[in-house]
């Protein structure tokens, strides 16, 4: 009798689990059988993730990217770099993607191999839009390119790069005083335009003598680039006015890996001086045909 009474129970549980699943301790699994309806319910994710696309487009202000480049470079000189966008990922975008939507600085500086850009201010692929040439002149390929930096990868701020130890700005200096050596005939025109700077130096420090004048020579460089990049170009000076990028000095010593910023006051000074002179460039626009090509920017 108690045998039947106990198959008749099984029976009724059996049948309560196919019927109620709630009953005989069904209860877990009905949760398992929500969950997946709670994560198809989840779609905040997929509306965070495309704006976080819209967000790695939006350009940073010229001063937020100003503090980008000191960031990456305090982190450089602490030895603790993120090396970031140098991975598979970014070399697919940058296959993909117009760097005009990405770069945030423009920086003209030497071609020095102690002078390594991307490495020292901690940046990748597609962040900086990097110039280099002996001596960080800025000479007419080199406004060009700073140039099509700001107003067609459309970057906040240039850079433009000294840095301790220069060979170029000592050459210069040695030919300005009698002790220079033999050059091959196309360094003279591409050093020409640091001539101005090293005299510069020697008359504001009348007092220093031999190699000590050169460190004061490297920064009026500097400065001469940044003159010599607004008398020559209107849309620079233009796109500085209406404050959509910075132009601003720096000098990168070799020795520590440290950018030393130069006061931005100093270029403020020099573009007022380049608008009151009657000798800068007025005309911003070539008259050529690539005018079309160059409005595609930044590829």
């Amino acid at each position: 009798m108690n045998r039947i009474i106990k198959l008749i129970i099984a029976a009724s549980c059996i049948f309560s689990l196919i019927m109620f699943p709630v009953a005989c301790g069904g209860g877990d699994d009905t949760a398992e059988h929500k969950a997946p309806v709670k994560k198809a319910e989840a779609k905040p994710e997929v509306k965070h993730e495309a704006t976080s696309v819209a967000e790695k487009k939006a350009k940073p202000s010229p001063d937020e990217a100003i503090a980008m480049l000191k960031a990456g470079n305090a982190r450089f000189v602490d030895g603790i770099s993120n090396h970031p966008n140098i991975n598979r990922a970014r070399l697919v975008q940058a296959g993909k993607e117009n760097q005009g939507d990405h770069a945030y600085a423009t920086v003209i500086s030497c071609s020095d191999s102690r002078v390594p850009v991307e490495l020292l201010f901690d940046a990748g692929v597609m962040d900086i839009f990097v110039i280099r040439v002996a001596g960080n002149v800025c000479d007419t390929d080199e406004i060009g390119s700073i140039e099509y930096g700001l107003c067609h990868v459309n970057t906040p701020v240039l850079v433009v790069l000294g840095h301790t130890q220069c060979g170029a700005v000592t050459a210069v200096t040695h030919a300005v005083h009698g002790t220079g050596h033999a050059l091959e005939r196309n360094i003279p025109p591409l050093v020409d335009n640091i001539e101005p700077a090293v005299r510069l130096a020697m008359s504001k420090h009348p007092d220093v003598h031999g190699n000590d004048i050169v460190p004061h020579a490297i920064e009026e460089n500097v400065w001469q680039g940044i003159e010599d990049l607004f008398m020559a170009s209107p849309a620079s000076r233009e796109i500085v006015t209406s404050g959509k990028a910075k132009v601003v000095g720096a000098i990168y010593d070799v020795g520590t890996g440290i950018v030393n910023w130069l006061p931005e006051s100093k270029t403020t000074d020099i573009l007022e001086n380049v608008e009151a002179n009657p000798d800068r460039a007025m005309d911003a626009m070539a008259g050529g045909g690539h005018a079309e090509e160059a409005a595609g920017g930044g590829h």
